[in-house]
This record gives C-alpha cells, sequence and structure tokens, in this order.
C-alpha cells in the first residue's frame, strides 16, 4: 500500500483532488462513447487496410477470418465504428431535446461496455476465430437494444412525441434488425441475411439517423449565426424520406433497375432540395469559424450519392455494378466520414469548454477526407483494383489519425472550463 503524500505547506485544505481519468471519461455519455467511436475508427480501419494488404501483396502470415472480410468490413464499419458516434450523441441530446435531465452513468455506462466491448472482441474474432466474432457481435447486439430502451425511456417520458426522436429510435431499430441478421448468420443461418443485414445498415439505419439530425440541427445551427435565417424544417420531410428509402431498398431488392433509378432520382433531388432550402450561402464563414460551413460541403455528398445510383440504373449491366460501388462510397466515405468529422468536433469542442471552432487538426482531417472520398469514387468507376484501394485505405487513416488522436486525449481530460460533464 503507498504511504500519504503530506500535503504542500501552500495547499487549501479545501483544495479538492482533480478526477482520476475513469471518473473524467464517465462524466458524460458523448465523453464514453465517442472515445469508443475513435478508437474503433483506427482499430477497424486499421485491420481493414491489413485484409486489404494481404490480398494485394499475398501476405501469407496474416490469418484469414472465417468470414469474409468484404462482409466484415460492412459490418463493422458501420456498426463497430460510426454506432457509438450516434449513440454517444443521442445519448445525450435525447434528453435535451424532450426537455429532461441527462441521464445518469447507471444508463449509458452499460452500453458503453457492452458496444465497446463487443467491438474490441469481434474485432479480435477476425484473427482469432469464429467464437469470438459470435461473442463479439452479440455483445455488440446487447448493448444496441439497451440504448434503444434507455432512449425509448427518454421519449416515453416526454410530454410531447418528438418526430426527429421518432425517425431516429425507428432507425436504431433498423440497425439492430441488421445486427440480428448478421448475428443470426454467424450462429449457422443461410448467408444469404449477410447482405441484408449490411444495407440495412447503410440505407435504413445510417442513412436516416445522419439526415434527421442534420434535419433538425442544420437549421437551427444556422439561425443562430445568420441574421433573419428563416428555419425551415418540414414535418413531412421524414415520411417521404423513409418512404423513398424503403422503396430504394425492395427494388433493389427485387432487381428492377429502371424502378430504382426513378426512385434514387428522387431520392437525389428530396437531398438537394433541402440543401437549398436551407440557403447555406448565408451562413458561409459566419461564426463558429467553419463549423457549420464543412456540414453544408459534407452534406453535398448526400444528393451526389444518389445521382449516382440513379445512373447505375441507366446504363448497361457492364458499368452499373462500378458505377453502384462509386455511388456507396460517396455516401460512406465522402457523406458518413465528413458529417462525422463535423459534428463530432462540434460535440466535442461545446462539450469540453473549446471554442466552437474546426481548428487546423480539423481542417486537416476534413479536407483529407474529401480527397480521399474523391479518389475512392475514381477508383470505383474506373476499376482501379487492389492496390488503389488499398492505398485509399491507408490515406483514409492518415487523414483521421491526427483527429482522432487529439480526440481521445480531450475525452481523457477535464473540460477547460471547470464545468462537470
Amino acid at each position: 500500500m503507498n504511504s500519504p503524500v503530506p500535503r504542500s505547506s501552500t495547499e487549501s485544505p479545501t483544495t479538492i483532488a482533480s478526477p482520476n481519468l475513469t471518473t473524467v471519461l464517465a462524466s458524460a455519455p458523448h465523453r464514453l462513447l465517442f472515445f469508443a467511436g475513435v478508437v474503433a475508427l483506427l482499430g477497424i480501419m486499421g485491420w481493414w487496410l491489413f485484409d486489404l494488404g494481404a490480398v494485394t501483396f499475398a501476405w501469407s502470415g496474416f490469418p484469414s477470418p472465417t468470414v469474409p472480410g468484404i462482409w466484415l468490413h460492412g459490418m463493422l464499419a458501420q456498426y463497430g465504428m460510426l454506432g457509438p458516434f450516434i449513440f454517444g450523441f443521442l445519448l445525450t441530446v435525447f434528453p435535451r431535446w424532450t426537455g429532461q435531465t441527462a441521464l445518469t452513468r447507471r444508463a449509458y455506462v452499460p452500453i458503453f461496455g457492452l458496444i465497446f466491448g463487443g467491438m474490441v472482441v469481434a474485432l479480435a474474432g477476425t484473427m482469432l476465430g469464429h467464437l469470438w466474432l459470435l461473442i463479439g457481435f452479440g455483445a455488440m447486439l446487447a448493448g444496441w437494444l439497451v440504448g434503444i430502451w434507455q432512449l425509448l425511456r427518454v421519449l416515453l417520458r416526454a410530454p410531447t412525441r418528438d418526430p426527429w426522436a421518432i425517425s431516429i429510435l425507428v432507425a436504431l431499430t433498423a440497425g439492430a434488425g441488421g445486427l440480428s441478421l448478421f448475428f443470426a448468420f454467424l450462429i449457422g443461418a443461410p448467408a444469404t441475411l449477410v447482405v441484408p443485414a449490411i444495407r440495412l445498415g447503410t440505407l435504413a439505419f445510417l442513412l436516416p439517423v445522419f439526415f434527421t439530425v442534420l434535419h433538425r440541427m442544420l437549421p437551427f445551427f444556422s439561425g443562430g449565426v445568420v441574421p433573419g435565417y428563416i428555419v425551415r424544417r418540414p414535418r413531412s420531410s421524414l415520411p417521404i424520406l423513409w418512404l423513398l428509402l424503403l422503396g430504394h431498398l425492395v427494388l433493389d431488392a427485387w432487381h428492377l433497375p429502371l424502378l430504382s433509378m426513378a426512385v434514387n432520382i428522387l431520392l437525389a433531388i428530396f437531398f438537394l432540395a433541402h440543401w437549398i432550402a436551407w440557403q447555406p450561402w448565408k451562413a458561409w464563414w459566419r461564426g463558429r469559424r467553419g463549423l457549420l460551413s464543412v456540414l453544408y460541403l459534407a452534406y453535398l455528398w448526400l444528393p451526389s450519392a444518389f445521382f449516382l445510383y440513379a445512373l447505375a440504373g441507366w446504363v448497361s449491366t457492364n458499368h452499373a455494378v462500378a458505377i453502384q460501388m462509386a455511388a456507396l462510397h460517396a455516401l460512406t466515405v465522402g457523406f458518413f466520414s465528413s458529417i462525422v468529422v463535423g459534428m463530432v468536433t462540434r460535440v466535442t469542442h461545446g462539450h469540453s469548454g473549446r471554442p466552437l471552432a474546426m481548428g487546423p487538426i480539423p481542417w486537416f482531417t476534413f479536407l483529407a477526407i474529401q480527397a480521399v472520398a474523391i479518389a475512392r469514387v475514381l477508383d470505383s468507376l474506373v476499376g482501379a483494383g487492389n492496390l488503389a484501394y488499398t492505398l485509399t485505405a491507408a490515406a483514409w487513416i492518415i487523414a483521421f489519425l491526427p483527429w482522432t488522436l487529439r480526440s481521445a486525449w480531450i475525452y481523457l481530460t477535464p473540460r477547460r472550463d471547470g464545468q462537470p460533464g
């Protein structure tokens, strides 16, 4: 046992000891789950880089997972990497949106433990064997269900039903469905469940969550910095979004390219119309030093992705797959990654007593991600091959590395302004 350290003669008897690392990290849900997200970001994409490298350079010593790597990449990147960021944000803002007090540690720490622990075990399972994958994805699914339950409890206690919160809970439930399909596959169900699990993650979980949050917050942010700004958030937007996404999923599953093209054109117009209605040019560089601008710039990847999806339904079959892959990476690498940088930076700075500004490291990551996304879309269109894919994966990690390290340090240290949380 360590002997007590004598009090300095200059130290006041009422001095409060600095909180330890665990206390700081668990002081708010966004700290815990954003920390899980940045660790997952480097871990999952690092594994994917080595998996691609093993194919590209024929490394014989790199262990092959029991499940095809491309399937694990789709599941881990969507559910294990982006999932924690989403839960960290929602467990923080749901009580605020509904006028309630913040969640207690007892409510959100188990969610972190299951989702983060499950991600770590599943990642280890890519090299250690099938049982590890099974345990890891099972824990992630359990954490997902606990998270949905806690958010549902917040919504049920609210005096009114928030339409954005309802849309997000529907998307999280779809995500739980995708995880359940993949877990069923891991325990012996047909492999035909895997592609629907991945597509649910992209189009029924991530996309509606991201759009719903932006639909609520982007006009609100703009109204805070633009004098006389008119906030446009039509209540009809969310039902229309869900109807169009359902049409996209069903028509694609039934292999009806012309009808899919029509729905994808409508989705592209839908997303572009919202961008125009929000008048981003009025918010360019006003206050917040770029935090608002990057969200509007990142948003442009969304209509671009669906114009590409529509184009895939018009061209010949030989080119359709390449264009669909380009659309997928415009959506995932371009839109999702860019929004994560902008929104997580905003929340991280706002909840750590820092100025609401991008700063050099977030700017580097955001701009580098734009270059990586463009390269990945072009790679897909021209069929550049494994070497190009491996290089863009490496570039993606290099782009995110300084941002993730800085963010992790912020989550592990107390707020600058001395406030709790």
